[in-house]
């Protein structure tokens, strides 16, 4: 007698979410089956990567990540438009850092206006990203979400103490909301329930479970996203049925691994090797776990990455 392959019969399946407008529109969710188990159903959309940009040139980026956009560094336009036309990004990932309080609390007018220009610049998808500081995030995405009105934009993080005002906004506008909680599965579905009781379509809600590196709280997210992952395939938990999207890109680059350079620890080896093993490591992992999409620094990284994700997708 022939030997078959045990599967799983799964009941449920991921909502699939469109970000960004047009032919360079980008579908993920989907999902049929745990990420990859290709023999067991349907994975239609294949974990996408996001170019990161930030809204300021940065000081404090390790130089081999800063190497291949140092002549664009210091404009968000061009920075990000180089990442399209040079490492052919799909999908780019806004990083609104000046505009937090903590560090240089730059006008929410002033983010806002480099927000449109990024927006009006790019033909792919734009997320959003801004300061987890929900205060200011209700203030600022509120403004964004109006001036990148028709072109299906993804933002966030959006918690449970600002979702009223940002996602109703969302939903005047036609925007993608990003629903941020920090790696716990109750509160990722209770947030998903009170966005969707205020009116957020199933097709406008990104999950946003918290990120942590390699080695730095990674084996909790990839609990927590698989855990989400199997409730909503196997149990029929509707209000988990969301695709994830990870900004893993800051917490690797900000690890002392990823910072320390072969002087400092010769058993380390090369610190841009390194770091780039580290980023893609990460982002590998967190896909095995069910993330759709994954916000990534440098562009070695993301293309190992695309790569690996295109093999076993075949």
């Amino acid at each position: 007698m022939a030997f078959e392959t045990p599967k799983i019969r799964y009941t449920g399946k991921i909502q699939e979410v469109t970000v960004g407008t047009g032919q360079k529109a980008v579908k993920v969710g989907g999902a049929s089956c745990y990420p990859f188990y290709l023999f067991e159903g349907e994975m239609p959309n294949p974990p996408k990567v996001a170019f990161e940009v930030w809204d300021y040139k940065p000081e404090e980026w390790q130089e081999w990540a800063i190497e291949p956009y140092r002549d664009v560094i210091h404009d968000p336009v061009a920075w990000a438009k180089k990442c399209i036309d040079v490492y052919g990004a799909g999908m780019i990932a806004l990083q609104l850092k000046s505009a937090d309080p903590n560090g240089m609390d730059r006008p929410v007018d002033e983010v806002v206006r480099v927000v449109q220009d990024v927006a009006n610049a790019i033909d792919v998808p734009l997320i959003v990203w801004g300061t987890a500081n929900d205060d200011k995030d209700a203030d600022m995405l509120r403004k964004i979400v109006e001036v990148c009105e028709g072109k299906n934009v993804a933002v966030g993080p959006v918690s449970e103490k600002n979702y009223k005002q940002i996602g109703a906004m969302a939903i005047g506008y036609g925007q993608v909301v990003m629903a941020s909680t920090p790696i716990d599965v109750n509160l990722a579905k209770q947030l998903n329930i009170l966005l969707g009781n205020l009116g957020v379509a199933n097709e406008k809600i990104l999950m946003d479970p918290t990120t942590g590196g390699l080695g730095y709280g990674l084996e909790y997210s990839y609990s927590v996203i698989e855990r989400d992952r199997m409730a909503a395939l196997t149990q029929e938990d509707a209000k988990l049925q969301y695709p994830v999207v990870c900004n893993l890109a800051h917490e690797v680059w900000k690890t002392r691994e990823a910072r320390l350079k072969r002087e400092d620890d010769e058993r380390l080896g090369d610190e841009k090797k390194r770091s780039i093993l580290m980023e893609s490591i990460t982002a590998m992992s967190l896909a095995f776990a069910g993330a759709d999409i994954l916000i990534m620094r440098h562009p070695e990284s993301a293309k190992l990455v695309k790569e690996m994700i295109g093999e076993l997708m075949k």
